[in-house]
């Protein structure tokens, strides 16, 4: 029977694999795509994707669900989980100036499989966006007619009784969709003037609802009388705000953009920042004046701001609002639809993925093929699925890849670059002299089969360190991570990190309600994982860092990433178990599609070279230097090129 067990190295080399990084090109600037696009294009783009149906739907459905009127307080922590986020896109965007957002991101930094993992949850997140966006525009446009529209298609179409399935098929939101997804194919300056033209009507709606708002608001419906502030208490803020991360997809829109960004390294980060800063600031005031103008428990979920205005007397006033919302939803179609293939387009070209939709069309430069299939499959969910359960399933995707955006800035800032590590030798100089590269103290560095290998001189103190390497100071009290290699022990310390924010995590949320722990083995186990999260934190920034480039970095880190990672995987454990169960169906059909597909066809595997025999030796010399002596076998049956069979290299003592 053991002789059907897969072999130690067979195990290895299939691990290698899933874990292999992407090969980033020398000239990042270099792209298929048209190049088109400035920083106001960019920061109207990421208003437009935040802006829209998180502010016409969200607020009614947390305030009255979930957590009342604090669902204030809920906008401005998920703001602020954001804001972290939105710091290691900005970072990453302008450093890796490619289309793909968090899958690229990823990719580049902790391996291919995660990579294609969080692809795939984004490519959910962009269709469920656009789905639920669509029926909310649908719920708005009928609210104007007093739901004519839905009483039709009941009457003449039925009614359905299935779970997670809507009452009714929306075929105005399939049709809305297909629409955009027409206009999106038209190429980036197109889908940029319509997002122009649509994001100058919602500010200007937004204004309209905050002063209209601000004249009509009640102060008594916070009161006690009506249910107080927060009558679902702390859970509900905390549930409220994971629903909420919806509203804040927007400023991923950007970085999926960056690849058509005029010049990504300032653009990006400046767009993301002013997006996000000015939707957030409108989320907060918004609710306010929703919860003031009448009472939480009364709004109608599907058109909430509208109703408002008609149940206060001002019918033209909520006639104004619903038309300014259809604009504002079409500026998140638009944005969803502009990025979703671009996703996808990242994944083909890179192998993972189908590679018919890597195909850009030469005229318009854009992925036209990945613009109309998944345009269409977005129609075919606003026709078919309840709004409420689209808007749960995507907050799992967005959070998760915020995670993993967070790991990965951490991973890639402990990283040696490109340059740190000298290039081997050239071809033409097969047989260097031995002294060369010794003379006046200099190091020498050699690369093995897996070029991780760095040797250097026994006095590593005096040196500048690199990336990844323990810092000066702390090597006398862990000297025996010195014997690794660079950046490997971060690596360690983040999963660890990550292993123990989960952990914590689920005592916070289910320690008392699930677990019913005592109090005792709750408070050590806090205490435990809290000793967990924070040695290997301390341990990352025991290493050093790389130094500051001239793009955007995010400040504080590991602590700022580190801080992002625990309060998405908190918010991820709130939401409900049906999410998880859906979510895990959606991960295994992934990984079927990357075990049959992805793996085989990655580019990453005609990159990979070919196994040789070597044998390497190290000796130490009296004078304190480090040597290696290596010898290349090569097959009978080819010639050997460059080093006879039995050359070596020597060195001087």
């Amino acid at each position: 029977m053991a002789r059907w067990l897969p072999r130690s190295t067979d195990l290895t080399r299939f691990c290698q694999k899933l874990n292999r990084v992407k090969t980033l090109e020398d000239d990042m600037m270099e792209t298929s795509f048209n190049r088109c696009l400035s920083t106001i294009d960019l920061t109207l783009l990421g208003i437009g994707g935040m802006v829209g149906s998180g502010l016409y739907v969200l607020t009614g459905t947390v305030a009255k669900e979930i957590a009342g009127p604090a669902v204030i307080v809920s906008f401005i922590i998920a703001g602020f989980a954001s804001l972290l986020a939105a710091l290691c896109y900005a970072e990453f965007g302008a450093r890796v100036p490619k289309t793909g957002s968090a899958y690229m991101f990823t990719y580049v930094s902790v391996g291919e499989i995660w990579a294609f993992l969080i692809g795939w949850n984004v490519l959910l997140e962009y269709m469920i966006g656009g789905a639920a966006v669509a029926r909310a525009w649908s719920g708005y446009l009928d609210s104007i007619f007093n739901h004519k529209i839905k009483n039709f298609t009941e009457t003449h179409v039925g009614v359905w009784q299935v779970p997670f399935l809507a009452r009714y098929p929306d075929f105005l939101a399939a049709a809305i969709l297909l629409v955009a997804t027409a206009f999106i194919s038209f190429g980036a300056k197109v889908s940029s003037w319509l997002n122009h033209v649509f994001s100058a009507i919602s500010m200007g709606v937004i204004l309209f609802i905050l002063i209209m708002g601000f004249v009509l608001a009640q102060p008594k419906n916070w009161s006690t009388q009506e249910g107080g502030f927060a009558p679902y208490g702390l859970s509900g803020i905390m549930a409220g705000t994971a629903t909420c991360f919806y509203a804040f997809v927007g400023f991923d829109v950007i970085a999926a953009s960056s690849e058509e960004a005029r010049n990504p390294q300032r653009a990006v980060p400046r767009a993301i920042a002013f997006s996000l800063g000015l939707a957030t600031g409108a989320y907060i005031l918004v609710s306010v004046v929703l919860t003031l103008m009448v009472p939480w428990h009364t709004l109608d979920p599907d058109s909430a701001l509208a109703d408002a205005f008609y149940r206060r007397g001002y019918a033209w006033a909520g006639f104004l609002v619903a038309a300014g919302s259809i604009c504002a939803m079409n500026t998140v179609l638009l944005s969803n639809l502009f990025s979703l293939p671009r996703i996808v387009y990242a994944m083909a070209e890179d192998g993972l993925f189908f590679q018919v939709f890597s195909r850009v069309h030469p005229r318009t430069q854009v992925p036209v093929i990945g613009i109309v299939v998944f345009g269409l499959l977005m129609a075919l969910l606003a026709l078919v699925f309840d709004l409420e359960a689209l808007v749960q399933f995507l907050s799992i995707g967005t959070l998760l890849a915020y995670t993993f955006v967070a790991a990965s800035i951490i991973v890639l800032r402990f990283q040696q670059q490109k340059g740190d590590v000298p290039a081997p030798a050239p071809s033409s100089q097969p047989n260097p002299e031995p002294h060369e590269g010794l003379s006046g103290g200099e190091l020498k560095e050699y690369e093995s089969f897996s070029d991780k290998l760095q040797l250097v001189d026994r006095d590593k103190s005096k040196e500048q360190r690199e990336p990844g390497q323990l810092k000066a100071a702390f090597e006398p009290y862990l000297e025996f991570l010195g014997d690794f290699y660079p950046g490997e022990v971060v690596t360690v310390a983040v999963v660890t990190l990550m292993v123990s924010a989960i952990c914590l995590c689920s005592i916070l949320v289910f320690g008392n309600t699930h677990l019913h722990l005592p109090t005792w083995s709750y408070s050590l186990l806090l205490v435990l994982f809290s000793l967990g999260f924070l040695l290997s934190l301390l341990l990352i920034w025991a290493h050093e860092q790389q130094r500051s480039t001239q793009t955007f970095q995010i400040p504080l880190v590991p602590l700022s990433p580190a801080l992002s990672i625990i309060l998405n995987i908190y918010l991820m454990l709130k939401l409900s178990y049906m999410t998880w169960l859906r979510f895990a169906i959606w991960l295994l059909l992934g990984l079927l599609v990357y075990f049959g597909y992805g793996i085989w066809h990655s580019k990453e595997n005609l990159r990979e070279p070919q196994p040789q025999r070597v044998s390497a030796r190290y000796v130490v010399f009296p004078g304190g230097s480090l040597e290696e002596r290596v010898h290349a076998v090569q097959p009978s049956s080819q010639p050997a090129t460059g080093l006879p069979d039995t050359d070596t290299e020597d060195c001087k003592r």
